[in-house]
């Protein structure tokens, strides 16, 4: 496939979803998924990042304002909310929405944790253990393990029945969790930063691919996840990204800096003006351009000639998200109207 042609059949339909951070207000939630839903997307993902909004409540209140497309979280974590609770949520926003829902979980991020004290032990067994026991509790069973993380009783068990069992998508980062992933989940958020890092994580979760055979579990639906800010104007565009760069920089995996060839130290004073001193454009100022490579910015003809290499390497589902652009709402809509179309 190349840019400007008609692109090959694919054997596999490829699916479509956008990913929105916690810190919007609730009608651009409403705007973005109506017009998410409208323009052909399979799946909206909202972030449940550390004092931000609460992503379960968003969702739950998007049901009413759509009808089909898929509502996920992205991600929960084990440590600030106990697998018990995840799976009490997990079953009641199936019942609700009419079994839309998607439970997006991983480790969380260490730095973000460290702020209220919580220690980020055993990260591996605390996601697979959790995975686990909220499968065993939305099955009907008891959930009882003498596990390193979750050291549950026979008494754990849901008091009423759940209407499925939902789909767990891991927010993978690292090569270890990345086969974890694998071997155990639905499906993978891996994210790809920059987009081109595609090639370094499908042979890690495909390293998971025998014992996944064992567990009886489907094909992984493995959500290429990118950054993107889509704009004709192109110093808005690149503000918009460079804030999602600051913000979350300092927390990325070493297997991302290492692709982006950047080191943490490259985010200390990055990091120490977004969140000590709380300068945002100081600390845009100091994000340069290999940072800002971590996503796309630009037209969605820039971004289908980044996409097409991943597509032709199997890519069956790309999700785009934040920042989206500075205008969120027309980002979405010129994905429908000119990316979703061209891979479909």
């Amino acid at each position: 496939m190349s840019s400007g042609s008609e692109p090959s059949a694919n054997p596999t339909p490829i699916k479509f979803s956008i990913r929105l951070n916690n810190d919007l207000a609730f009608s651009d939630y409403v705007s973005l998924a109506i017009t998410a839903e409208a323009a052909g997307f399979d799946q909206l993902w909202v972030s449940n990042d550390l004092f931000l909004k609460s992503a379960p409540v968003i969702l739950a209140g998007l049901v009413s304002a759509t009808r089909r497309i898929g509502l996920g979280t992205c991600i929960l974590n084990p440590y600030s909310i106990d697998p018990s609770e995840i799976a009490m949520m997990a079953a009641t926003m199936d019942e609700l929405s009419g079994n839309r829902f998607h439970l997006g979980l991983a480790a969380g991020a260490k730095d973000f944790l460290e702020w209220v004290g919580i220690a980020h032990d055993s990260p591996l067994a605390a996601v697979r253990e959790s995975v686990h026991v909220i499968r065993k509790l939305l099955s009907g069973e008891r959930a009882g393990l003498a596990g390193k993380f979750c050291k549950w009783t026979d008494d754990s068990y849901l008091r009423f029945d759940a209407p499925r069992v939902t789909p767990i998508y891991i927010g993978a980062l690292g090569p270890k969790m990345l086969k974890l992933t694998g071997e155990i989940a639905d499906g993978a958020l891996p994210l790809l930063f920059p987009p081109e890092h595609f090639e370094t994580v499908k042979p890690l979760l495909d390293q998971g691919a025998a014992e996944r055979r064992q567990n009886g579990l489907g094909e992984l639906d493995f959500a290429a996840c990118i950054w993107v800010s889509l704009s004709d104007d192109a110093s808005a565009a690149r503000r918009a990204l460079a804030e999602k760069v600051a913000y979350y920089g300092s927390a990325l995996s070493p297997l991302i800096l290492e692709r982006l060839s950047l080191t943490k130290d490259d985010f200390a004073e990055i990091e120490k003006a977004v969140h000590r001193d709380r300068d945002l454009d100081r600390a845009c100022s100091l994000v340069d351009d290999r940072m800002l490579r971590i996503g796309v910015v630009g037209t969605p003809a820039a971004l289908i000639r980044r996409l097409e290499p991943l597509v032709e390497s199997g890519a069956r589902h790309l999700s785009f998200g934040p920042p989206l652009g500075p205008d969120p709402v027309e980002a979405v809509r010129l994905l429908g109207k000119e990316v979703i179309p061209y891979f479909r």
